[in-house]
């Protein structure tokens, strides 16, 4: 069975659309600025990937990561053409850090926060009268579990339409944790580069509407991509250090359940987190299972450029992937200057986006978390010729020339 993206919303430090963020990733416009909610004097590290919309530098306040998760849910809807009525659609939350960052103001400044509004939940029911609602917080794979859990429950009857989504902020607690693990702080998020530090945050919402491709695409009427798989695994390796089999394993299942080769996939948007464990783990799974495959498919990582937007990061990739394919621009690594050996046969684009004469038609999106939780994903582009006699579908206007 595959899946169509009905509906698609996002917003990041470096746009409030994904027309966007599209837009700043193919430039290689960076979100990276100095950090704006609380007091730098108490940390090594004085730069991430924030959303610049609190009131004034140095003044926080609660409930933005449900700011941003409602946007990004209606943004998905209006697409899919479901506009504020989600009393009918399950709508699934993958998350790290949920509201924390509204709890430590409230504890320690003593900023009011109703306990009921913590849940995202009790937005989703306001807003769009949502019933069916549930938070997953699987570390920094949990957007793209949360898209396996939707085609299970596609696959299941249990329901037509599913609204997936992912939502992280950055919270002051885990941002000094962050700062005590790396030798020297970050200054950046270089993936596979020499000189990289470790993982700077980022903070953001996505969401996404995915139906089985058999009933159309619904009121909407439109489709941005098909879902071919997805592929989950834990290993409980370590708490913090991901095992390179075991990502390999899960990105093979993916190949499998989408039915796809090695050799099909012409995309890898990677989880490139900048940290040395991740970094070494991700390119010897994908050094293995790519074995052989001369070039390589084109690989980026956007962290370069979001920052790590936890929760949220796999469904970011994901949307970025699909504008990718539909466009035909793949966004550079910012920052990759001097790549590591262990990446040498991989096709990363550096420097400046590149626009490859053929069309890009496979993608795979991979993310990890902590605790060894494994999810990758494979995308494939939906072409206009493809919608005609697709229960009148019309496919997302394409601007590959």
């Amino acid at each position: 069975m595959s899946w169509i993206v009905t509906g698609t919303g996002a917003v990041a430090s470096i746009g409030s659309t994904t027309d966007e963020i599209y837009g700043s990733l193919v430039a290689g416009r960076s979100g990276l600025a100095g950090l704006r909610g609380y007091d730098r004097s108490r940390f090594r590290a004085q730069v991430a990937y924030e959303i610049d919309d609190r009131p004034a530098p140095g003044v926080d306040e609660p409930l933005r990561a449900t700011r941003w998760l409602e946007q990004a849910v209606a943004a998905a809807a209006r697409e899919a053409g479901l506009g504020d009525d989600l009393s009918s659609v399950p709508v699934l939350v993958g998350t790290t850090l949920r509201e924390l960052r509204s709890v430590e103001l409230s504890w320690r400044d003593g900023t009011q926060v109703e306990v009921e509004d913590l849940h995202f939940g009790t937005m989703l029911r306001r807003r769009f009268g949502a019933a069916d609602t549930h938070t997953v917080a699987n570390a920094c794979s949990a957007s793209l579990y949360t898209l396996a859990l939707a085609t299970d429950l596609l696959d299941l009857g249990q329901a037509d339409t599913v609204v997936v989504a992912g939502v992280d902020t950055i919270a002051e607690s885990t941002y000094g944790l962050l700062d005590r693990c790396y030798p020297e702080a970050p200054d950046r998020v270089r993936p596979f580069d020499r000189d990289r530090r470790g993982m700077l945050q980022g903070e953001g919402a996505v969401a996404v509407v995915l139906r089985r491709e058999a009933d159309g695409p619904g009121p909407g009427a439109t489709v941005h991509a098909r879902v071919r798989g997805v592929a989950v695994n834990c290993d409980a390796h370590h708490p913090s250090a991901p095992e390179a089999k075991s990502i390999a394993a899960a990105v093979r299942e993916a190949h499998r359940r989408a039915g796809v080769g090695s050799a099909d996939i012409d995309l890898v948007m990677l989880h490139g987190t900048g940290t040395p464990l991740n970094d070494e783990a991700e390119s010897a799974a994908l050094g293995s299972v790519f074995a052989g495959v001369e070039p390589s498919p084109y690989m980026t990582a956007i962290k370069s450029m979001t920052g790590h937007t936890a929760g949220a990061s796999g469904l970011h990739s994901l949307v970025a992937a699909i504008d990718v394919m539909r466009r035909g621009s793949v966004p550079p690594i910012v920052g990759l200057d001097d790549p590591v050996e262990s990446v040498a046969g991989f096709q990363l684009v550096r420097g400046r986006a590149v626009r490859p004469d053929e069309e890009l038609r496979l993608a795979q999106i991979d993310s990890f978390g902590f605790g060894g939780l494994n999810a990758v994903a494979i995308v494939e582009r939906y072409a206009e010729h493809e919608a005609a006699g697709a229960n009148g579908a019309t496919a997302v206007r394409e601007e590959r020339q």
